[in-house]
């Protein structure tokens, strides 16, 4: 039976590498797989999915009005597929997890979805929400704080490395923009713990 599931963790914990990996296992053993990553993160200058350590793949970009049924249905006639992976599943719209969700459910295709838990607040992203209340498998992938712990937040920096706790839910960015904290550090800087 295929299976939902969700992979997330802090940035700069390996979502897109471990993604990449599974991708390569699949295609080494003949295996079709399928490819998606948000259309709005264009951070990449080559490939759609890309990791810090140079692992790279060509993928679909989805974006709000993208209907996962119809699309792996179809794709899935012309070439039957054995996974479907999803980087950068916070940006999905809660309708999509539930698209991907019939993909397991009725055509049997597992979904492998990797992306953020929370946003620079601490506060869930929708698709991440949708995909923690749904999903078949939850796992989460380790990043480090510099102090040691375990990173599960992510912190937005501005352009002089100051912490910033307003503005917009999504911004792109990479390391120059975000830094992968424990709580308690997550916390301080934001003047949460004062």
């Amino acid at each position: 039976m295929a299976k939902l599931y969700f992979y997330f963790a802090s940035m700069n914990a390996g979502k897109s590498t471990t993604l990449l990996q599974a991708d390569f296992n699949y295609r080494e053993r003949g295996m079709a797989t399928m490819l998606w990553t948000a259309s709005l993160d264009t951070r990449s200058q080559g490939m759609p999915i890309s990791s810090r350590i140079g692992l790279e793949a060509e993928a679909h970009r989805y974006h709000p009005a993208t209907d996962f049924w119809t699309e792996v249905g179809e794709q899935h006639t012309a070439t039957p597929l054995s996974c479907i992976m999803v980087d950068e599943a916070q940006f999905l719209a809660p309708d999509q997890v539930w698209q991907l969700a019939r993909v397991a459910d009725e055509a049997g295709i597992p979904v492998l979805c990797y992306g953020l838990r929370t946003d620079f607040k601490g506060a869930l992203f929708p698709g991440s929400a949708a995909l923690l209340g749904i999903a078949d498998a939850l796992e989460e992938l380790k990043a480090v704080c510099h102090c040691g712990r375990k990173a599960t937040m992510n912190l937005r920096v501005d352009e002089a490395g100051r912490p910033v706790g307003e503005g917009a839910q999504t911004e792109i960015g990479g390391n120059e923009r975000y830094l992968a904290l424990c709580r308690r550090h997550f916390a301080q800087a934001l003047g949460i713990y004062s």
